[in-house]
C-alpha cells in the first residue's frame, strides 16, 4: 500500500511524466516499469553473486565483459543503473535509448520464452535527455523511500497505485491482492520442490513470485542443490495466464528479477476454450477476477457442464478443478456470495468441492482486506482435488484482523490473525475440540450437506451473549432528576454571567 512520503514522491514523478508530454497513462505505467525492471537487474544481479558465494555455486553476472548489442560490443558495467545514473542527462539518455533498452528486450536467449514474447514489442517512449534525469533521480529517491520502509515489492506498490490513479482499479479486476494475503495463502499450502504451480488469473505474477521467495527460503538446499530440481524451478514449475498484455510483461520482468529465467507466463483467456489444461498443476494459487459476466458463447463447454453460470468466480472454481491434479491443491480467495449463494449454479460448484472432492478450510476474511480498491467480503478456499470425495470436517476460521486497519489508509496495527491461523492450520489435530464459540473450528460434512452446502462462517458460528443487568427503572429516573438539577444550577449560573 502506497501511503504518506512515498505517494508524494510518485505523484511527483507522474508530473514529470505528464509535463514531459507522455500523456496516456498507460504509456506512463509501462515506461516506469521498464525503468525498475532496469535498476531491479542491477539488484538482483548483485544480490544473486552474493547468494552464489554463499552457497558455493558458479554465477556469470548478466553484465558480466563485455555485452554484444547489434553489431556493437559495449562493456557490460555501462548498463547497470548504478553506474549511468551518475551520467551527465544527454550521455545517460543516448545509453538507456542505443544499449540499455535493446540489451533488456533481447536479455533472455530464448526467444520463445514469455519474456522475450511480451518483450519484443516495447518502445522506449521518453522523448527528452532532461526528462529521462529527472525520471531516475526521481526512482532513485523512491527506491531509497522504499528501503527505509523495508517494503519488498515496490514494483507492485507502485503499480497498484498507478492504477488507482487512473481509475482502473477494482473496476476491471485489476487491483492486486494485498501481499501479506499471497504470503499467508502460500505459507498455508508449503509448497514443495516438485511442484507444478499455476495462477489462472496471474496479473502481474503475485502468487507465483511469492511461491518462489517461499521455495528459497525453505527449500533452498532441495532445489538449488538438486540440478533436476533447479531445472525444474527455473523452467517448468511456474506457469501463469491472463489477458492484458501490459500485465504479462510485467509479470514476466517481476519473475526474472525474482530469478525464475523461464517462466510459463502466456496471453490466454483461462475460461474460454483456448484454455485445454486438464490434471497438469499440483497447485493453484489465485484471486480470479470477481466481476462481470461472461455470455456462455465464450466460456468453455466443460465447465458449463459442472456450473452453467455466467459468474466469472464460479466458472473459475470449475476450471480450477478441471486444471488440478488428482492429489493437486488449491488455495484461492472467493467472493462471500460463493458461500452462501442460493443460486443452482452456487450450489452445484460448492456441492462439487464437498462431496467429490476435498475441502480443508474456509478462512473468512473481513471487508476491508482489499481496501481502497474494493470493499467486498471474501474468504480463503482451500481444497484438494480427489475425485472421489473426501471431505470430513471442514475447518473454518474467522479472520478479524490482518495487520493493517481495515480502512482507505491500512494503517499498520497490532492485531494480526495471519501469523494464528497459519499456526492452526499445520496443526488441526489440535483445533478438534474447539467450540462454534471460538475463532476457529470444525464443522462436519454432513451438517454442510443439511445446510444446502453453505460454507459461510456465520452459518456455524455460535455466538455467545452475555447478560447485562441495569439498574432498577427508578434509579435511573432518579439520577436523571439529579443531572436535570445540576444543569439548571449551571443556566442559572450562566445567566448571571451575561447580565453583568
Amino acid at each position: 500500500m502506497v501511503t504518506g512520503e512515498l505517494k508524494s514522491k510518485i505523484d511527483s514523478l507522474w508530473e514529470i511524466f505528464w509535463t514531459g508530454g507522455l500523456t496516456n497513462p498507460l504509456d506512463v505505467i509501462e515506461q516506469m516499469t521498464y525503468l525498475m525492471f532496469i535498476r531491479d537487474l542491477d539488484d538482483s544481479d548483485n544480490l544473486r553473486a552474493k547468494e552464489a558465494v554463499v552457497l558455493g555455486l558458479p554465477y556469470q553476472s548478466i553484465f558480466a565483459k563485455e555485452v554484444q548489442i547489434g553489431d556493437r560490443s559495449i562493456d557490460g558495467s555501462q548498463l547497470k543503473w548504478s553506474v549511468f545514473h551518475d551520467f551527465p542527462a544527454a550521455k545517460m539518455y543516448s545509453t538507456v535509448q542505443e544499449w540499455v533498452f535493446p540489451f533488456i528486450k533481447n536479455l533472455h536467449g530464448d526467444k520463445e520464452s514469455a519474456y522475450s514474447k511480451y518483450m519484443s514489442d516495447a518502445i522506449f517512449k521518453i522523448p527528452t535527455p532532461l526528462m529521462l534525469d529527472k525520471i531516475v533521480t526521481a526512482m532513485d529517491a523512491i527506491y531509497e523511500q522504499m528501503a527505509q520502509m523495508k517494503a519488498a515489492d515496490t514494483r507492485g506498490d507502485v503499480y497498484e497505485y498507478l492504477l488507482l490513479k487512473i481509475k482502473t482499479a477494482g473496476i476491471n479486476g485489476q487491483f492486486r491482492t494485498p501481499r501479506h494475503i499471497i504470503r499467508m495463502m502460500v505459507d498455508l499450502m508449503e509448497p514443495k520442490a516438485d511442484e507444478v504451480i499455476c495462477d489462472p488469473a496471474c496479473g502481474t505474477s503475485g502468487f507465483l513470485v511469492v511461491a518462489s521467495e517461499y521455495l528459497k527460503e525453505n527449500r533452498k538446499e532441495e532445489v538449488f542443490f538438486n540440478q533436476r530440481n533447479k531445472d525444474h524451478y527455473m523452467n517448468h514449475m511456474f506457469h501463469g495466464f491472463d489477458m492484458d498484455r501490459t500485465m504479462l510483461r510485467i509479470g514476466a520482468m517481476n519473475m526474472m528479477t525474482h530469478g525464475v529465467t523461464n517462466p510459463f507466463i502466456e496471453y490466454r483467456d483461462s475460461l474460454s476454450d483456448q484454455n485445454q489444461d486438464k490434471e497438469k498443476y499440483s497447485l493453484i494459487l489465485a484471486n480470479p477476477p470477481f466481476k462481470g459476466n461472461l455470455d456462455y458463447d465464450s466460456v468453455s463447454a466443460d465447465l458449463l457442464k459442472v456450473c452453467k453460470t455466467k459468474k466469472t468466480e464460479l466458472l473459475f472454481l470449475t476450471l480450477f478443478l478441471r486444471m488440478l491434479k488428482v492429489g493437486g491443491r488449491c488455495a484461492c480467495i472467493v467472493p462471500d456470495g460463493v458461500l452462501f449463494g442460493s443460486s443452482a449454479a452456487h450450489k452445484a460448484i460448492r456441492k462439487e468441492i464437498v462431496e467429490n472432492n476435498r475441502l480443508e478450510a474456509v478462512i473468512s476474511m473481513p471487508s476491508g482486506v482489499f481496501k481502497p480498491y474494493a470493499g467486498v467480503s471474501t474468504a480463503v478456499l482451500i481444497f484438494t482435488k480427489t475425485g472421489q470425495g473426501g471431505t470430513n470436517n471442514v475447518w473454518f476460521y474467522d479472520m478479524k484482523a490482518d495487520g493493517l486497519s481495515l480502512d482507505d489508509k491500512q494503517s499498520p496495527v497490532e492485531d494480526n490473525d495471519i501469523p494464528d491461523i497459519i499456526a492452526r492450520f499445520h496443526n488441526l489435530a489440535g483445533e478438534t475440540e474447539r467450540k462454534r464459540t471460538e475463532q476457529s473450528f470444525f464443522v462436519p460434512k454432513q451438517e454442510i450437506a443439511d445446510n444446502d452446502y453453505d460454507l459461510s462462517i456465520n452459518k456455524y458460528k455460535e455466538v455467545e451473549y452475555i447478560p447485562v443487568e441495569y439498574p432498577p427503572t427508578e434509579e435511573i429516573l432518579a439520577d436523571l432528576r439529579e443531572i436535570e438539577k445540576e444543569i439548571g444550577k449551571e443556566m442559572d449560573a450562566l445567566e448571571k454571567l451575561l447580565r453583568l
